[in-house]
């Protein structure tokens, strides 16, 4: 080889640096003949690096196609799966430019890598409410980013949980008002999807492994409640922070009860979304103050009693004192006993009690639900319990 490099030197060097001489065809016909004793003297079995080279393109370019036409493979890929653009390229080539055979490539990666984020915390995401005619689904979607949150595909996939949910029938837990159920309820339920990413039908468990992977976060259906409306009466919602109907980071629910059979529910539904919405922003914790729970009474009241006693008055004096405060705290946490956030000069009982004597007939707030996107998920992670307020 150094032979070769040598005699392929001192050809290219005569015929620069002599070409323009009196001699130069007797030197270049010296340096051609110098070259063709070169390849007479390599063996017969040694392949030249140029013509192999050249071989190489040409099998390169015989088997795979066009630059063009692969950008246009990864473009269509891309648009396919919302993968990213090295995973693309990268299923595309081991699967020597085959779109179809690279998208089952990408999908089985992608669920790979899921299950790899699959203990990473995800305490983003989306609340999505469905309704019909007879109760109210909320599920909450999780992932680790607003951004992602925020993504078409993500959206599309807790709306179409949401919908799912509703045609639970369970006639070993029929329910009342409201109840509250985790991922099994709905992991093995099939999904009939229809979007340009993820469509057909699969269970609701390898849906969202699959949307996992097209995010590339940990993405996690975390639970899910039902609400039954009332014989006679409505269901209202409010969804905060809405980026499109059914979606919302907290949601507000309340199923107002009439006594009769009364048609002005216009009226009713009305009241109720105003109440759902005073529940988003003022988070009563319980119906009533009868509804108070015996525990958080008392911490509160032992809370109150330290508090009065720093004071130094009287035993009778203290008394008081906490009765007094125990009022403003029903105020916070009672939503019967809470000032009304659209008129303060009201709370939700006199606010009820106005709209029975506009419609005729007694109205009663039945339940309410209050959920929050990523509330109680440190909590949840030890306990492995569905969070929220609710009646």
């Amino acid at each position: 080889m150094a032979f070769a490099r040598r005699q392929v030197g001192v050809f290219l060097y005569s015929a620069s640096g002599r070409f323009s001489s009196r001699n130069e065809y007797s030197t270049v016909a010296s340096k051609l003949e110098s070259l063709s004793q070169y390849k007479s003297f390599v063996s017969p079995g040694y392949a030249s690096p140029f013509r192999g080279f050249g071989n190489f393109l040409r099998s390169f370019s015989s088997e795979s196609p066009a630059v063009s036409d692969q950008m246009s493979l990864i473009k269509q890929l891309r648009q396919r799966t919302s993968a990213p653009i090295k995973d693309v390229k990268a299923s595309l080539v081991e699967c020597n430019w085959d779109i179809e055979a690279a998208q089952k490539d990408l999908r089985k990666r992608g669920k790979v890598l899921a299950s790899k984020k699959s203990s990473r915390t995800a305490a983003e995401g989306m609340l999505a409410v469905a309704q019909n005619d007879g109760k109210v689904a909320v599920i909450e979607l999780n992932c680790e980013t607003d951004f992602v949150a925020r993504n078409d595909i993500f959206q599309y996939l807790a709306l179409a949980m949401a919908k799912r949910a509703l045609l639970v029938e369970d006639s070993s837990q029929p329910f009342s008002g409201v109840f509250p159920f985790g991922p099994e309820l709905l992991e093995e339920l099939k999904l009939n999807l229809d979007h340009p990413k993820v469509n057909g039908e699969t269970t609701v468990s390898n849906a969202v492994t699959e949307v996992a992977a097209i995010m590339g976060e940990n993405v996690r259906f975390r639970r899910g409640f039902l609400l039954s409306k009332p014989s006679a009466g409505v269901l209202s919602a409010y969804l905060h922070t809405s980026p499109q109907t059914g979606l919302g980071r907290i949601a507000g629910i309340v199923s107002l009860e009439v006594d009769g059979d009364n048609t002005q529910l216009e009226a009713i539904q009305r009241v109720g979304s105003e109440i759902a919405m005073h529940v988003v922003a003022a988070k009563p914790l319980f119906l009533s103050k009868d509804l108070v729970s015996s525990e958080a009474l008392a911490n509160e009241r032992e809370i109150l009693k330290s508090q009065a006693e720093s004071t130094g008055k009287s035993q009778m004096a203290i008394e008081k004192m906490v009765e007094g405060r125990l009022r403003k705290y029903y105020e916070e946490v009672a939503l019967m006993e809470q000032k009304f956030i659209v008129n303060d000069s009201i709370n939700i009982k006199t606010l009820v009690d106005n709209l029975s004597k506009e419609v005729g007939s007694t109205v009663k707030v039945a339940n309410f639900l209050r959920v929050e996107v990523g509330e109680g998920i440190e909590r949840l992670e030890a306990s492995d319990e569905p969070v929220a307020q609710s009646a």
